[in-house]
């Protein structure tokens, strides 16, 4: 895909040598990454380089699971340079305050970097842009993160981002098909470049350890998700090897065992470019038609086309991850209780099924997608009536595959805040996880203190009699917490709370100027029971 507007700086010399930085950020792969090979042409050097900057290493809202599967991705890029003769020059600060001093000490010519579509990140990248251009080097940033150019998309709806799936489908309809993916940059490609590398290149640009940037690793449990293109490949070949699962594709099922994570797991892999995009669309393409003969549905893709979505939605909409000032946000007016707060995150609400989520997020990093609409409806509108930004920093925190644009968008629409109003329909933390783990074996694994209690009680311990509290060894109230609050009265409060907040839109705002889905879902709302429908 040809280099995007506004991310060119000055043409390069004619002179003969070119000393080519490629600037890892999300795509930390070397398949498909075009930007990558543009930064190998013609070029005499080349170094590869990675900036722990505030905004990821320096953010106290960064777990330690995120932080090795990052650490890990970083090891993995490495140790495929070092087969091309060349380092990972991992270095720490604000980009563009280390950036210029390496470019000078190196004679940089070009800087080459994949586009990151999400407001934070083209402010910087602007700003690193306008440096380059100051000191005479070449920029050069392509689109291989998203499927898309989402400007394209933003362009053909009359310059504002879709807020429907459906408005975003038709656009993508009307588009050419996303860009196959590129070939992997192999030894081959830079036998005739070399990468200056000193004898102390480990001491001041290696990988550091987790004790090296102040983590405590002591009790910290063995990695569930291994980071790196090396293993996200592994897994996708696994993934495309599950020919029946793709034969027979329709809408996502959840079961005890698909609450754990998997060998074919691939989410993380895609938040932080360590797969591509576009390889995995097309791998998935072209299995279906072996399959079926046919052209795949759109719900074949859903995962990667979701995504896109929620980026195409947030590129110019810098307040995106917030209530106030966020023009497409309903203006909630949540409670504010921090001890409430607390104990969600820490997996401590008394209701089973809700802990035993939360506890696999913190250990694990990882939640499968329904056990987050339980948890995000149970916090905000369901439950505990507290803002989903809340929420959405405990994601941020601990969820491997959180990014700042599907985190945001996911939180939003699952408080219906934003992108879906069907606010009489809540999840049940007692009948849902019912549904989900019939026999309670999930919360036995992730909250081992519940493991003696019957399965007719697992889902609802404080309903089991004093004695086989006893003989259980889980005396509740005393071992395992009592439930944070009644939900039959809580849900039904919060549903009439939610009716109030659209009513006065109702009022504020015309509802002829409403878009259709808005509006059927008012309408359905209208006629449906004030109890709701549950799961």
């Amino acid at each position: 895909m040809s280099a995007i507007s506004g991310c060119m700086g000055p043409a390069l010399s004619k002179g003969p040598e070119v000393h080519t930085v490629h600037w890892f950020r999300k795509g930390l792969r070397f398949h498909d990454n075009p930007a990558l090979r543009e930064s190998l042409k013609g070029a005499k050097t080349f170094r590869c380089v990675f900036v722990l900057d505030p905004w990821f290493a320096g953010s106290s809202n960064v777990g330690i699971n995120k932080w090795r599967f990052l650490l890990t991705c970083l090891e993995d890029l490495d140790r495929s340079l070092q087969k091309m003769n060349s380092r990972l020059f991992v270095v720490r600060g604000q980009p563009a305050d280390v950036l210029p001093k390496l470019f000078k000490e190196w004679g940089t010519t070009l800087l080459t970097f994949e586009e990151d579509p999400e407001p934070f990140g083209r402010v910087r990248d602007q700003n690193i842009i306008t440096i380059c251009k100051e000191m005479g080097i070449a920029v050069s940033c392509k689109v291989s993160h998203t499927l898309y150019h989402l400007e394209d998309i933003i362009d053909r709806n009359g310059g504002r981002a879709p807020l429907t799936y459906h408005q975003f489908q038709t656009i993508i309809a009307s588009m050419d098909p996303p860009s196959f993916a590129e070939p992997p940059v192999s030894a081959k490609d830079v036998a005739n470049i070399a990468t200056p590398i000193e004898d102390d290149h480990v001491e001041k640009y290696g990988v550091p350890s987790l004790e090296e940037l102040g983590f405590d690793t002591e009790g910290l449990l063995p990695p569930v998700w291994l980071g790196g293109e090396s293993e996200a490949l592994a897994r996708l070949e696994r993934h495309l090897e599950r020919k029946a699962w793709v034969a027979s594709f329709g809408r996502p099922k959840m079961t005890p065992q698909s609450l754990l994570p998997s060998q074919t797991g691939l989410s993380p892999y895609l938040r932080f470019g360590c797969l591509s995009t576009r390889l995995f669309y097309y791998q998935l393409t072209d299995l279906y038609k072996k399959i079926k003969k046919t052209v795949p549905p759109l719900s074949l893709h859903g995962q990667l086309l979701w995504r896109e979505f929620f980026y195409c939605a947030a590129t110019r909409n810098t307040n995106f991850d917030k209530m106030l000032g966020n023009p497409i946000c309903v203006q909630i007016p949540w409670d504010k209780n921090a001890e409430a707060l607390a104990k969600w995150a820490n997996g401590q609400t008394g209701f089973p099924w809700i802990d035993a989520i939360m506890t696999q997020l913190r250990e694990e990093g990882w939640i499968h997608h329904l056990a987050r609409h339980a948890v995000a409806c149970f916090l905000t509108r369901g439950d505990l009536w507290l803002s989903w930004e809340e929420g959405m920093r405990v994601f941020e925190e601990l969820l491997l595959d959180a990014d700042w644009s599907v985190n945001a968008g996911m939180w939003m629409w699952l408080s219906c805040s934003s992108f879906f109003q069907q606010f009489f329909h809540y999840y049940c933390p007692v009948k849902f996880g019912r549904k989900a783990d019939p026999n309670g074996d999930y919360i036995k694994k992730y909250l081992p203190v519940l493991k003696n209690i019957p399965t007719q009680y697992i889902h609802e311990p404080w309903m089991a009699p004093d004695v086989i509290q006893r003989t259980s060894k889980c005396i509740i109230g005393k071992d395992y917490p009592l439930p944070i609050v009644n939900h039959a009265s809580a849900s039904r409060i919060n549903i009439q709370r939610m009716k109030q907040v659209y009513q006065k839109l109702a009022n504020y705002r015309n509802i002829d100027t409403w878009n259709v889905p808005q509006k059927q879902n008012y309408i359905r709302f209208e006629n449906n029971a004030v109890n709701g429908n549950v799961i």
